[in-house]
């Protein structure tokens, strides 16, 4: 399942149309949202899970991880429970799916968690789940998105407090950009990160936040040969999956970073 792709800006207005997509242009696994099998709002079952691992089943796709939409920037312990109960639930998800991997967010600022507390929160939040990580077979992969853990100084000092082979990274190889990191100093973000990826976004783009435009795969300004050369040093295994967040036709974006994937990523 090495060449995937998200269910994100994909072609298609349901989970069948993008599985059908992903298959017949050539990829092997994709990453699942949780709206796919939890909609928001919607009380939990498992019952949108089994339909989705047998639309998979039938186009012969894996599913490389499951999206989780956590909020782990919290510090009240009842707050924690909360997220840590919920991520258990899509954990069981995730199984059902037959992925092990949850690709988790860091979290969202908010004003009872100052600062200079988001790594403690995030590590705090990671730990409590290690417990059912460990019983289910399940790995957290925290994602370098948005705000928060997108910052390499709270998102590395988070996956070392937590300290864990369960707990892990997602490497978004543009969001650091989208960040504010320099160009220069991402080959070395690359490398620091890459001893705990689970799971990636291969994606390109140009710019920073306000000025930030995406771009297929090779196309932008991110040194993505670094990115790979990092983790394959690292001895990485797990998909490379495509993120595409440039402008015009969907299907012919995805399939260009495709194309690039099978030529710069080992399969």
């Amino acid at each position: 399942m090495r060449y995937g792709l998200i269910h994100y800006n994909t072609p298609g207005t349901t989970f069948a149309d993008f599985v059908a997509f992903a298959a017949e242009s050539g990829f092997n696994s994709v990453e699942v949202m949780i709206s796919d099998v939890w909609p928001k709002g919607a009380e939990y079952t498992a019952e949108k899970a089994h339909e989705a691992k047998e639309i998979l089943d039938r186009h012969g796709i894996r599913a490389s991880a499951l999206t989780a939409a956590n909020d782990f920037v919290q510090l009240d312990p009842k707050a924690v429970r909360e997220q840590v109960d919920r991520m258990q639930q899509v954990a069981g998800l995730a199984r059902i799916l037959g992925t092990t991997i949850l690709r988790t967010e860091g979290g969202q600022p908010k004003p009872e968690v100052p600062e200079d507390k988001y790594a403690e929160a995030i590590a705090g939040c990671l730990r409590a789940c290690i417990p059912f990580c460990e019983s289910l077979g399940v790995k957290l992969a925290v994602d370098n998105h948005g705000v928060v853990s997108n910052n390499p100084a709270v998102l590395l000092p988070a996956l070392e407090a937590a300290d864990s082979p369960c707990i892990g990274s997602n490497l978004d190889t543009m969001n650091l950009r989208w960040w504010g990191n320099a160009l220069e100093d991402l080959p070395g973000i690359y490398r620091a990160l890459a001893p705990y990826v689970l799971h990636t976004h291969m994606k390109d783009g140009s710019g920073v936040r306000g000025s930030y435009a995406g771009a297929a795969l090779g196309q932008g300004e991110i040194p993505l040969q670094a990115a790979v050369d990092a983790l394959v040093a690292a001895g990485y295994q797990g998909a490379w999956t495509a993120e595409w967040e440039g402008k015009g036709d969907k299907g012919e974006g995805y399939r260009a970073c495709l194309a690039w994937l099978k030529a710069h990523c080992p399969a």
